[in-house]
């Protein structure tokens, strides 16, 4: 399964997308849009969005902090 999670150092929702994934020892790959302008095109270019965090589950695209969406993404 492949996740990925476009981020920003300031965001609070962010830290708990990642907390979420840690304490349920789902691997991610974390891109700091605020710091790498290519990374943050793709999440633009996948999402339609600036705002994060944006999960892509798989190629499944989650906007926010959106629990039950992750947990659907997940299974």
């Amino acid at each position: 399964m492949a996740v990925t999670l476009y981020s920003t150092p300031s965001c609070s929702y962010c830290r708990l997308a990642k907390d979420w994934l840690r304490q349920r020892n789902i691997r991610f790959e974390e891109y700091n849009v605020a710091a790498d302008p290519r990374r943050a095109e793709e999440m633009v270019r996948k999402s339609g969005q600036m705002g994060v965090p944006v999960l892509d589950v798989n190629g499944r695209i989650i906007l926010g902090f959106n629990t039950a969406e992750m947990e659907r993404a997940l299974k």
